[in-house]
């Protein structure tokens, strides 16, 4: 399956197409091809699937922007429970919408930014706290 991606090299901005072909990149740049074979792990976006990360052990329950761009919706408020994976909020960055994920369970204790808003990099966009684990019963 072929991937379009906007990518930078050396200040150019440039869209590419992307497919992974027996373990190597085939790449597409203004009509030509490369093939790219890349060192180390890459985490891979199934498109249509979610990503599950591994976040066990996380007590963190602070998100943030990886990337500036605009807020389009957000689908918790404060007092809301939430569970690991449920999708907050969308984030709209380089034309593309972004579901931003709970890293954890828990409950929503601030929401720092509303539709529309524009954020910067690293902007901290809402706090979880993290469920309390319940005593077991002896």
């Amino acid at each position: 399956m072929t991937k379009k991606r906007k990518v930078t090299i050396d200040g150019d901005e440039f869209e590419v197409e992307l497919e992974k072909i027996d373990g190597l990149w085939q790449v597409k740049v203004d009509g030509k091809s490369f093939t790219v074979s890349v060192e180390g792990r890459i985490v891979e976006e199934a498109a249509g699937k979610k990503r599950k990360r591994g976040n066990k052990g996380k007590t963190s329950g602070t998100i943030s922007s990886t990337i500036p761009g605009k807020i389009i919706s957000i689908n918790a408020e404060i007092g809301a429970q939430v569970k690991e994976g449920d999708v907050l909020m969308i984030l709209e960055a380089m034309k593309m919408q972004n579901e931003i994920h709970a890293p954890i369970s828990g409950t929503v204790s601030q929401v720092n930014y509303k539709p529309g808003d524009s954020v910067e990099a690293n902007a901290p966009l809402l706090v979880i706290s993290p469920e309390v684990p319940k005593p077991s019963d002896a």
